[in-house]
């Protein structure tokens, strides 16, 4: 069995500039949008950590802070908060950027669970993570509550 690997194995950074197709009659990015790429960002973040394929399996929460406007590029960062027998949970924040003032700020956060799978495709064990900071151990605690929670909820 692998030894584990550190959070910051698992860490992703995607940026994009948001275009007018990504936007709402409102004039605000479709929040669809914003959880799409923080879907691949959660997932790189998952496969970096096992180094295999891994696919979400629950997007535990997902909270929208503030809107984003076409033209803004959203920084998505992505990380391994914790993990099971075989799933992980990724952690996200996206940030907003105005690009001709460069005012950032916190648009979303997410945490998603994402299940790793082996070459034939069925669930498989994935490395223990090792925490490197005070924040990564804080992220790992509270990343086992949240799994407690569902599965608590899964008995129901």
């Amino acid at each position: 069995m692998d030894e584990g690997r550190p959070v910051s194995a698992s860490r992703f950074t995607l940026s994009r500039v948001m275009e007018p197709q990504d936007a709402n009659p409102f004039g605000s990015v479709h929040g669809g949008v914003l959880m799409k790429y923080m879907d691949v960002a959660a997932g790189v973040a998952a496969m970096r950590h096992c180094r295999m394929n891994a696919v979400t399996a629950s997007i535990d929460r997902m909270d929208f802070h503030q809107p984003v406007s076409v033209g803004e590029l959203v920084t998505f960062r992505a990380s391994v908060n914790g993990v099971g027998k075989t799933s992980l949970e990724c952690g996200v924040r996206a940030e907003a950027e105005d690009l001709l003032t460069g005012e950032t700020r916190h648009v979303a956060t997410a945490f998603l669970t994402f299940v790793a799978l082996d070459s034939e495709g069925r669930p498989t064990i994935v490395p223990p993570l090792i925490p490197e900071t005070a924040e990564d151990e804080r992220r790992s605690r509270e990343a086992a509550w949240r799994r407690d929670a569902r599965t608590r909820r899964a008995k129901i």
